[in-house]
């Protein structure tokens, strides 16, 4: 059993009784929980009962990037020895996941057991909505919470001009909380605070968003690096080069991230629809039920488009993140594969018929 000072320890880590269950079998091995803050090259730190400790990684399946051990994991690590070894990981509750840049269509695992997924957008540069709905898929797939974080609104002082981005943020992310934040002069930052306190976020974003600045005002002190972003373009060197997990003062647990150059879908399907909700709920009233809004008879989606209920801009951010995913499935998937493959051959057949038919009239 685990006594209760060793219980006390991690719950600053986001331990409750669900964990305690789930990790009661390993416990019977004499094995400690723990949970994973930082990993390295096949090594990671573990926050457990008897403090810090570092751990291979070498028992964790190494060759599925689904499966190896990542920050935010709660871990079975051996109660000694040198070096010491995570055994196994506990089931996972949340899992932010995305596509490597490899051309074998895998997984990357970035965080796991996270309930918000904190997106950091800077507004000392435009704002891309496209970019935002692409991170809002990946969020909500993972089952997390997300919320977008506008940073640097210091830089944006006309009120009037920061509620217009605000509006145009809220309109890419349905559902979603939209905070403006000024970590350098401490504005706004109490909603955040108050948000992280209730279980573990994660901060995503590019290089230059403002992550770690914002990592450090949740700290209350400079822990993470900070460097200044270019004036051309809003981006930065990477001041945060892993993922580290950190305990907040007034509750709750973050994890930093390095900012991310490409957020590839990974199966994101379900996040896809929850980005895009009123063009879902718009499908639902389209003639034909696999009706792809692109020239079809009775299309509700399009029809929204030519009434100004629906903005270009969105439907074509919407083809673009489906075609994307449906690529990425596609390549470790038979049956999708077919199913492309006949759409395709579909829409030639009818572009080709257009155009036949299109002749036909000019002769």
């Amino acid at each position: 059993m685990i006594s209760s000072s060793a219980v006390a320890s991690l719950i600053p880590y986001g331990w409750d009784e669900a964990w305690a269950d789930e990790f009661a079998a390993h416990a019977s091995e004499g094995l400690l929980p723990g949970r994973v803050v930082r990993v390295d090259r096949g090594q990671c730190d573990v926050i457990t009962a008897d403090g810090a400790v570092r751990a291979d990684t070498a028992f964790v399946t190494p060759h599925d990037p689904m499966r190896v051990v990542c920050t935010g994991d709660w871990v079975a690590v051996d109660p000694g020895g040198n070096p010491r070894y995570v055994r196994t990981y506990l089931p996972r509750r949340t899992a932010f996941v995305r596509s490597t840049s490899s051309k074998r269509s895998e997984g990357q695992i970035l965080a796991a057991n996270v309930d918000h997924a904190v997106v950091a957008v800077s507004l000392a540069v435009e704002v891309d909505l496209g970019r935002i709905e692409r991170f809002l898929a990946l969020a909500w797939e993972s089952g997390a919470q997300p919320v977008v974080v506008l940073t640097k609104a210091d830089l944006v002082p006309d009120p009037v001009a920061l509620s217009y981005l605000v509006q145009d943020v809220e309109t890419a992310a349905p559902g979603v909380p939209v905070l403006t934040v000024s970590a350098l002069h401490g504005e706004g930052l109490d909603a955040l605070v108050a948000l992280a306190a209730g279980g573990t976020s994660v901060l995503l974003g590019q290089s230059g968003a403002g992550k770690s600045t914002l990592a450090n005002a949740l700290l209350g002190e400079d822990v993470m690096d900070v460097r200044a972003a270019r004036d051309v373009d809003g981006k930065g060197r990477h001041t945060t080069t892993t993922r580290n997990l950190l305990a907040l003062p007034g509750g709750g647990v973050l994890i930093d991230t390095p900012g991310l150059r490409g957020v590839g879908l990974f199966d994101a399907e379900t996040g896809v629809g929850q980005v895009f909700t009123e063009i879902q709920e718009l499908a639902a009233r389209c003639r034909f039920h696999d009706c792809a809004h692109e020239s079809e008879p009775g299309c509700a989606v399009l029809a929204a488009v030519d009434s100004g209920e629906l903005p270009v801009r969105r439907l074509e951010s919407y083809r673009k993140l489906v075609r994307e995913n449906q690529w990425i499935v596609a390549k470790t998937d038979a049956r999708v594969r077919a199913e492309l493959r006949r759409d395709w051959k579909r829409k030639g057949a009818a572009g080709r018929a257009a155009m036949e038919a299109k002749r036909r009239g000019w002769r």
